[in-house]
């Protein structure tokens, strides 16, 4: 996956006003002193603090002091053992909040994440951009962060979260969205309306179909489907011209693009239905009963541009490979109405004699299916 950087690292770490007090195997008590004596902690007032690190300790729980730091844009608080985030942190002017790798659990958020200090900004605006909540106890996706109309990165992977609120398309900054390793089923169109979005990490979850609405993310560059539940991709994915990173193993689909020729017999109202289409037959409403014209005009066709033939019930579901930005080639699902009509690979490929540019399509092939 390709990196995204935050705003928060952007600045000179040497410009930087930090504590780290990282790797320590500290405990809450123990914090509270260092923090406490300005002989070892604070050689500046706590004003000029902007940065401070806490990660890789043992708290269970926030310092009391911590509101003295009244600049403070970047809090790390990774990698502990933290099982509450206390209402009062919003009280900070925080850029960028890291609490991955915890004990937090759904019930652990505060009810509102918004900063204390422009809470009553028209829109309920926040100064938070970056919030990392990977590696805890969620079970469900937490409704605050919605609430964040400034957030450009949210970080919820490795939870046990089972939706996605349908309420996400409040949060029109988003950039990168991540959400991969958790209990998710169900993409909901609304994630369709995140028009910044630029990558979409939701691998390892037990997706089966994305919604077509993921075709309007025209600013997408990176899209990680790996180790779900898909068995074909919406045919529209081909809008995605900025597209550079799809990643696609461990799916049903991968395995489907093979030919399946599980078929089972068509029924004889099925035969006759398609012979009846096939033939030109427009019988009128005095020449059929109602409901076998209503049948004959439920009728679907091949999309083998050389099949004229029609289905009803009884269909090929077959996975064929699409050119793709011309940069390598997707599986879509089509359906077709005979196993006779599925084309060859090879027929369907435009001929080259260019070996390089034959051993680069399948390059981005093992790419797409790989990841």
């Amino acid at each position: 996956m390709e990196l995204y950087t935050s705003d928060s690292s952007d600045t000179d770490s040497r410009e930087q006003k930090t504590i780290d007090f990282g790797r320590n195997n500290l405990e809450l008590g123990m914090l509270e002193d260092h923090l406490s004596s300005p002989h070892k902690a604070l050689l500046k007032s706590s004003g000029d603090i902007e940065t401070l690190l806490l990660n890789h300790n043992r708290l269970v729980g926030l310092p009391r002091m911590l509101l003295q730091f009244n600049n403070l844009k970047v809090l790390d608080l990774s990698s502990n053992a933290i099982t509450q985030l206390p209402e009062a942190i919003c009280q900070l002017p925080l850029v960028t909040l890291i609490v991955k790798n915890n004990q937090l659990t759904s019930a652990s958020l505060p009810k509102s994440l918004l900063s204390t200090q422009s809470a009553n900004h028209v829109g309920g605006s926040s100064t938070l951009k970056e919030l990392n909540l990977s590696g805890n106890q969620l079970v469900h996706f937490p409704e605050q962060v919605t609430e964040l109309r400034q957030l450009k990165y949210l970080y919820l992977g490795g939870n046990k979260i089972s939706t996605i609120s349908k309420e996400i398309w409040k949060m029109q900054a988003l950039q990168v969205l991540s959400l991969g390793g958790n209990l998710i089923a169900e993409v909901p169109e609304s994630v369709g309306s995140l028009s910044q979005l630029q990558a979409l990490v939701l691998c390892d979850n037990l997706i089966e179909n994305l919604p077509t609405s993921i075709a309007r993310l025209k600013n997408l560059k990176s899209l990680l489907l790996h180790k779900n539940r898909l068995r074909h991709l919406p045919k529209d994915i081909v809008a995605l011209r900025n597209l550079t990173e799809l990643s696609l193993r461990d799916n049903p689909l991968v395995v489907r693009f093979v030919q399946d020729m599980a078929l089972k017999p068509p029924t004889l109202l099925e035969l006759a239905g398609r012979i009846v289409k096939s033939s030109g037959l427009r019988p009128g409403p005095n020449d059929l009963p109602r409901t076998l014209c209503d049948y004959l005009n439920s009728a679907n066709c091949c999309v083998n541009p050389n099949c004229r033939g029609v289905f009803f019930d009884n269909r090929v579901e077959h996975i064929k490979f699409v050119d793709f930005c011309g940069k390598y080639r997707v599986p879509l699902l089509q359906y077709l109405c005979s196993s006779k009509c599925i084309e060859p690979e090879h027929a369907a490929r435009p001929t080259s004699n260019n070996a390089s540019s034959s051993a680069s399509s399948g390059f981005m092939m093992r790419k797409v299916l790989l990841g």
